[in-house]
C-alpha cells in the first residue's frame, strides 16, 4: 500500500515547484524529500520526476497520483470536519488569509466575534493578496481566504476550493481636494483627471488593469506617477492633493469619508468589487470554517459593504 506521507510530499512539489520549497515548507532536509520521493518512486514501480535543466517536474505518472491524493485529503479533511462537529465547543486552530482592507475593516470585528463566542478557538490572520492567498489555500499553509476580484477580471477558482460570496464593494472616484468642485457630474469629473497624476495598484496587479480600463473608457490614458498596494498610502497621497485614486467603500468601514468621492460612470456591475470566501473542499463544513464566515458576514454588516 502506498505511504500517504510520501504521497504529500509528491503533492507538494507539484504546488511549491522545487524540493527546497518543500523542504522549507515542512521543515525536512531537501535531500530528505528526495529520498522519500526516490522510495515512493519504487513504490511504485514508475518514474515520477524528470529533470528539467536544474529543476524538476512531475511525470504524468505522479499527476495521476496527485489527483488521487487530492481525493484522500478531501476525505480526510471531511473526517476532521465531522468530528469537530461531533464536538460542543469550536476549538483548534484557524489560519486565515486576507486582503488589505479586509484586514483592515472587516477582520478585526469578526476576530471579535470569534472571541466572544468562540473562546476556545484560536486564529491566526496573514495579510495576502488573492494571487498568493489562493495558492496558499491549496498548499495547506492557510485554512480560510477571504480574497477579491474586480469587474472583468475573475479570479481563478481551482475546482478543490469552495468558494462562497460574501459581498459586492463598490469602488468610488477619490478626487484631490482641489477637484472637489467637479463633484456634481461624476463623468465630467473623471474626465476632468486626465491630466492629473493618479496613484494605482502595481502593474500586473486586477486593481491595476480594471482602473486602467476605467480611465480608457472615459477617453484617456492615466498619468500613473505613484504605485503602491497599500489603499492607506493611495489616500494619504489623494487626501494631500498628489493624485486622485479609485478607492473601494470598505475602506471607510462605516465611517466618514475623508476626500470627495463620486460614483463612477459605470453600470453598478462595473464599479463594484465582490468578496468572496474560500475554503478546500473537505472543510467547508468545519465548525471553525463556519463560524469564521458567519463572523465575516456580520463584519460586512457592520461596516455597511452592500450585498
Amino acid at each position: 500500500m502506498l505511504d500517504l506521507h510520501r504521497l504529500r510530499l509528491l503533492r507538494e512539489l507539484k504546488h511549491r515547484g522545487t524540493l527546497a520549497a518543500v523542504a522549507a515548507a515542512l521543515s525536512y532536509s531537501p535531500s530528505s524529500v528526495s529520498q522519500q520521493l526516490s522510495v515512493l518512486e519504487a513504490e511504485v514501480g514508475v518514474a515520477l520526476l524528470e529533470p528539467v535543466g536544474r529543476r524538476v517536474r512531475l511525470t504524468e505518472q505522479a499527476e495521476i497520483l496527485v489527483a488521487h491524493t487530492d481525493v484522500l485529503l478531501e476525505r480526510l479533511e471531511r473526517a476532521e470536519a465531522d468530528i469537530a462537529a461531533s464536538l460542543a465547543a469550536v476549538t483548534g486552530t484557524l489560519r486565515v488569509a486576507a486582503f488589505q482592507t479586509a484586514v483592515l475593516a472587516l477582520v478585526p470585528p469578526a476576530l471579535t466575534l470569534l472571541r466572544e463566542e468562540h473562546p476556545g478557538l484560536r486564529v491566526h490572520v496573514v495579510q495576502a493578496e488573492p494571487e498568493a492567498a489562493l495558492p496558499a489555500l491549496l498548499a495547506r499553509d492557510v485554512d480560510l481566504v477571504v480574497a477579491e476580484e474586480y469587474p472583468g477580471h475573475a479570479v481563478a477558482r481551482p475546482a478543490e476550493v469552495d468558494a462562497v460570496e460574501l459581498c459586492g464593494d463598490e469602488m468610488r472616484l477619490a478626487l484631490p481636494p482641489d477637484s472637489a468642485s467637479s463633484a456634481d457630474e461624476p463623468a465630467a469629473a473623471l474626465r476632468a483627471l486626465a491630466g492629473r497624476p493618479w496613484v494605482m495598484e502595481p502593474a500586473g496587479t486586477a486593481s491595476r488593469r480594471w482602473a486602467t480600463a476605467v480611465c480608457r473608457q472615459a477617453g484617456f490614458e492615466p498619468d500613473v506617477r505613484f504605485e503602491s498596494p497599500d489603499l492607506l498610502v493611495q489616500l494619504r497621497l489623494v487626501e494631500q492633493g498628489h493624485a486622485a485614486a479609485l478607492l473601494p467603500d470598505l475602506l471607510w468601514g462605516g465611517g466618514a469619508p475623508t476626500v470627495p468621492l463620486l460614483p463612477l460612470p459605470l453600470p453598478d456591475g462595473g464599479r463594484t468589487r465582490r468578496l468572496f470566501t474560500a475554503v478546500r473542499h473537505g472543510s467547508e463544513g468545519h465548525p471553525a470554517a463556519r463560524a469564521c464566515r458567519a463572523a465575516l458576514r456580520r463584519a460586512v454588516e457592520r461596516a455597511r459593504c452592500l450585498p
